[in-house]
């Protein structure tokens, strides 16, 4: 079973468009969905979750119509994180948790006092004297601990240090050895998703580009620098974004499609969107 399914997910709004969606994120799996401000990420994630009613289109999440009666009772196996953590200031974790035992039919108080312990949150400290990392911390210890069997992450781990970011990441990674846990993860920090997402999903000004598996996306494209001369000489139609400078061309090409003469180097997930979205300009 696939943890979300879209198809031509569609909504449009008076000044942005998000045009015929399709994804696809397999159990035990995690997907990162990246885009320039204002690309559909977050109208995705809505859409998904049903916050926001899609115009056309069809979305399934654990197998549910997300859409259909059932899909309320589903939502206690899906946690979700946005940007911000969105905590009464003046209640502490152990507020939080007698307020989530009330709310979640499937609470595990035990599990999120682990989460605590394990993030060192502080458990009589007001929410309105942590740092962003730590509300940012105890929002993820709130999503981990109603038994999730998916987390829709917005923008969880942006304006976090490197070792907090590393922290979670790991985390979301230990999640996903268990076949039935899937993570849908949007962020700008693209590096982080190259490190732990089996799948990504680039959406651009509205339109899905890519969805595909990580490992095929950095098999398939590299990056060439070649003089203006000898870059002449690759098929147009293997080249999906370049840079022209006064010392040459640096450009992203299908491997298969040049010439094995033509020394081709790595790409990086960042690579790969920076150059599409460049030559959509």
């Amino acid at each position: 079973m696939n943890a979300i399914e879209t198809k031509g997910l569609c909504k449009t709004y008076d000044d942005f468009k998000l045009d015929s969606i399709d994804l696809v994120l397999p159990s035990g799996c995690i997907m990162g969905l990246v885009g320039e401000n204002g690309a559909g990420k977050s109208t995705t994630m809505e859409l998904i979750m049903n916050t926001v009613k899609s115009d056309a289109g069809q979305v399934t999440v654990l197998g549910t119509d997300n859409k259909s009666s059932d899909f309320r009772k589903l939502k206690e196996e899906i946690g979700v994180v946005l940007d911000e953590a969105y905590f009464p200031l003046v209640l502490n974790a152990k507020d939080v948790n007698i307020v989530m035992k009330n709310t979640y039919g499937n609470w595990d108080e035990n599990c999120f006092y682990d989460y605590l312990g394990k993030f060192s949150l502080p458990i009589k400290k007001q929410f309105k004297d942590f740092s962003r990392g730590m509300k940012m911390k105890l929002a993820i210890a709130v999503a981990l601990s109603h038994n999730s069997k998916l987390l829709i992450l917005d923008e969880a781990t942006s304006g976090l240090d490197p070792m907090v970011r590393d922290e979670i990441l790991d985390i979301f990674n230990d999640f996903t050895r268990d076949e039935t846990h899937s993570v849908l993860l949007s962020s700008h920090i693209v590096s982080d998703l190259e490190k732990i997402c089996d799948y990504i999903a680039f959406i651009h000004k509205g339109k899905l580009v890519f969805c595909e598996e990580k490992d095929r996306l950095l098999d398939k494209y590299g990056v060439v620098r070649l003089s203006k001369a000898d870059f002449d000489v690759i098929p147009r139609s293997a080249v999906k974004g370049k840079k022209v400078t006064d010392y040459g061309v640096e450009a992203l090409v299908i491997r298969d499609a040049v010439s094995g003469a033509i020394a081709i180097e790595r790409a990086s997930i960042e690579d790969i969107i920076l150059y599409i979205a460049k030559e959509d300009k």
